[in-house]
């Protein structure tokens, strides 16, 4: 299978996530886009070290690395959802106008 082709589902994938974190209202939605972005990444650096250095271990370790950002990122950022919908029962982010002075 040639790279281009893996790009070009990795370009694919991050419109995808693109579209879901800008055009959902829902800030679940919105964190599954950029989660989809992130895999897009994945897709991209796992591909580019396939087809460019596959004897050495660095694009696992990129792959690896933003893996546990991805997980990180979902675990902060589903806490944050949470305790705004305990506050405001709502996951809405334009209902949420804490941070507003």
């Amino acid at each position: 299978m040639p790279l281009s082709w893996y790009l070009v589902f990795a370009a694919a994938l991050f419109a995808v996530g693109l579209y879901g974190a800008i055009a959902r209202r829902n800030a679940i939605a919105a964190l599954m886009g950029i989660e989809l972005m992130l895999n897009a990444a994945t897709v991209n650096l796992l591909a580019c070290w396939r087809y460019s250095a596959p004897g050495q271990m660095n694009g696992q370790v990129f792959a690896a690395v933003l893996l546990a950002v991805a997980a990180a990122e979902t675990a902060v950022g589903l806490a944050l959802i949470l305790s705004v919908y305990r506050l405001r029962k709502t996951v809405l982010p334009e209902e949420t106008d804490l941070m507003k002075g």
